[in-house]
C-alpha cells in the first residue's frame, strides 16, 4: 500500500488512463479512480462503440450495392448481432486497459512508478485528499500531492422529456435497442446526431428523421461543407428538418408522437418508434465537492484551466470538463500534458490549432485548423482551393468519387497553411499530413517537395496545392464544377 501518491486521477476514461500511464513514464506513483465503465465515453458510450457501429453499417451499405458488377443475395442484418459485435470491440479495448493497469499495479510492478486502480466514487476532502466510496463497500481516503480531474461528460437532457433508454434514448443508451426501429427521430444535428443518422440509414432498416433548430446542420463548418453533408444524408434517405424546435414527445401505446414547432410559424407531428436525443454533452462534476478545494465551475458548468491545465493550487483538469471540444485526442493530449506540467517535464506548449477531427458520415469528413468563416471573423486574408475526388484516380478506381479536399492558405507571399477539410475515403489519414505541416508552420511550396505515391487518396492534397499555385495537372477552367479557387480580403470580400 502507498501512503501518499504523487498524483490522484479522478476518472479512468481515455484521458485519465493516458494520464496514469504518462505518470508511470515519469516514474511516479499514480492512483486512478473510476466510478463506472473503464474507458468512459471514449470507449463504452462514444467514440469506439459508435465508430464500430459506423464501420459495420458502412460494410453493410457496400455489400448491398448493386452497381459494382456483383450482387449479394440473402443479405440480412439483426440489431442484436450488431450490438454483440459492438460490445466485443468495447470489451476488447477495456480488457487491454485493465491488463495494463494490473501489470503496473504495486502488487506486480517493482517500479519505478506504479498505477493503483480503484473502483468507486471520489469526493474531495481537502487539497491533499479525496474520499472514495468503494464499489465493494466501505470508504477509503486517498492522499496525493497532485490531483487531475478527468471525469468526462454525460449527454445533455432535453427539458421535460425524460430519457427512459427503452423508447427515448441518448447516446449512452442506444445499444439498449432490441431491434432496428422502423422509424427513428434524432433530435440534434451536431456531429453525434449526424453520425447516428448515417449509421441507421446505412443499415437501411430504419426511416430516419433528423431535427435541428439551426438553419443548416454542422453550422460551425463552412456552408459548402455543411451542404455537402446535408445532401449526402438526404441522398441516403434521411429526412432533415431545419429551423425546428422539439416541443414534446408523447408516448403512445405502439408509437411516439413527436411535435415540432418551426421558425416559420407552423407545427408538424411525426410518428416514430424510437427517439434519440443528441443535443450535446455536459461536464460530469456531480459529487466531487469541488467547493472544499475552492473550485467553482464557470457559468456553463466547465472548469477553467490555464495553459498548463491547472485549475487552482495542485488541482488540474483534462478532457470534456474543460471548454475545449469533447474529443478523445484532446482529452488524451491534455491529460498527458497536465501530468508533465505537474512534474516540470513540459518541453513545448499545448497546441490546439493543429488538432484534427473526423466526422463519421457518408462519406467521412475530416477537419484541421481554420475554416473560411473563422478566417473572416478574424479578418485574415486567405486563398482557398477545392479539388474534387472525382478527378482522383484512386477514388475513381474505388468507385467512391463523392468527396473533396479543401485547403485554406494565407493570402501573402508565405502562403502558410491555415486549415484543411477533406471528405471521402481515407480522409482521416489524409488530414494528418497537413496537420503536421501546420505544426511546422510550413508553406504550401514546402509540401510540393515531396511526391505522393500513385494512385493514392493523398494525391488530392498535392493537386489542391498545385491549384493554389496555378500548377495543377487538371485545370479549373476545364473543370469548373470540380476545381474551385478564390480569395477573400476584409476590405474587398471575395475575388477569383
Amino acid at each position: 500500500m502507498i501512503d501518499k501518491y504523487d498524483v490522484c486521477i479522478i476518472g479512468c476514461g481515455v484521458g485519465g488512463f493516458a494520464a496514469a500511464t504518462r505518470a508511470l513514464d515519469l516514474g511516479k506513483n499514480a492512483c486512478v479512480i473510476e466510478k463506472d465503465e473503464i474507458g468512459g465515453t471514449g470507449v463504452m458510450w462514444g467514440a469506439l462503440s459508435s465508430k464500430t457501429m459506423w464501420e459495420l453499417a458502412k460494410d453493410y451499405d457496400i455489400a448491398a450495392k448493386v452497381d459494382r458488377g456483383y450482387r449479394s443475395s440473402g443479405l440480412v442484418v439483426n440489431y442484436r448481432s450488431v450490438r454483440t459485435s459492438v460490445m466485443q470491440a468495447v470489451k476488447e479495448k477495456q480488457y487491454q486497459m485493465l491488463s495494463q493497469l494490473e501489470t503496473y499495479s504495486p502488487r506486480r510492478w517493482q517500479g519505478p512508478g506504479s498505477i493503483t486502480y480503484k473502483r468507486g466514487r471520489a469526493a474531495f476532502v481537502s487539497r491533499e485528499a479525496v474520499e472514495v466510496r468503494l464499489d465493494d463497500g466501505g470508504t477509503e481516503e486517498v492522499r496525493a500531492d497532485h490531483f487531475l480531474i478527468a471525469t468526462g461528460s454525460t449527454p445533455r437532457e432535453f427539458p421535460n422529456i425524460p430519457v427512459d433508454q427503452r423508447r427515448i434514448f441518448d447516446s449512452d443508451g442506444i445499444l439498449n435497442l432490441e431491434e432496428f426501429p422502423r422509424r427513428l427521430v434524432i433530435i440534434g444535428a451536431g456531429i453525434v446526431g449526424c453520425e447516428y443518422a448515417t449509421i441507421f440509414s446505412n443499415f437501411d432498416q430504419t426511416k430516419v428523421y433528423l431535427v435541428d433548430h439551426q438553419e443548416r446542420i454542422i453550422p460551425f463548418e463552412d456552408e459548402d461543407v455543411s451542404r455537402f453533408i446535408s445532401q449526402n444524408l438526404t441522398a441516403n434517405g434521411v429526412d432533415i428538418y431545419h429551423s425546428a424546435q422539439l416541443r414534446s414527445i408523447n408516448r403512445m401505446e405502439g408509437h411516439l408522437e413527436v411535435i415540432l414547432d418551426f421558425a416559420q410559424g407552423h407545427s408538424e407531428i411525426i410518428e416514430v418508434d424510437a427517439a434519440l436525443i443528441s443535443i450535446g454533452r455536459v461536464p460530469n462534476l456531480a459529487g466531487l465537492h469541488l467547493e472544499r478545494v475552492g473550485i467553482e465551475p464557470d457559468e456553463m458548468g466547465f472548469l477553467v484551466c490555464d495553459e498548463n491545465c491547472l485549475i487552482k493550487d495542485n488541482v488540474y483538469a483534462a478532457g470534456d470538463i474543460t471548454r475545449h471540444p469533447a474529443l478523445v485526442n484532446i482529452a488524451e493530449t491534455e491529460a498527458r500534458y497536465a501530468i508533465k506540467a505537474m512534474f516540470d517535464a513540459t518541453t513545448w506548449p499545448l497546441q490546439y490549432t493543429n488538432m484534427s477531427t473526423v466526422m463519421f458520415f457518408k462519406p467521412a469528413v475530416a477537419a484541421v485548423g481554420l475554416n473560411e468563416q473563422t478566417c473572416q471573423k478574424k479578418n485574415i486574408p486567405y486563398r482557398v482551393a477545392t479539388y474534387s475526388n472525382a478527378l482522383l484516380s484512386r477514388a475513381i478506381a474505388m468507385r467512391a468519387t463523392d468527396g473533396f479536399v479543401k485547403i485554406i492558405v494565407s493570402d501573402d507571399e508565405e502562403q502558410r497553411i491555415l486549415g484543411m477539410r477533406a471528405a471521402g475515403p481515407q480522409a482521416s489519414t489524409t488530414i494528418m499530413s497537413i496537420a503536421l505541416l501546420m505544426d511546422q508552420k510550413k508553406s504550401i511550396r514546402d509540401v510540393l517537395k515531396s511526391v505522393h505515391p500513385h494512385p493514392t487518396m493523398s494525391e488530392s492534397i498535392q493537386e489542391c496545392i498545385r491549384v493554389l499555385l496555378d500548377k495543377s495537372v487538371y485545370k479549373a477552367h476545364a473543370f469548373p464544377k470540380l476545381i474551385k479557387i478564390r480569395k477573400w480580403h476584409p476590405d474587398t470580400g471575395f475575388t477569383q
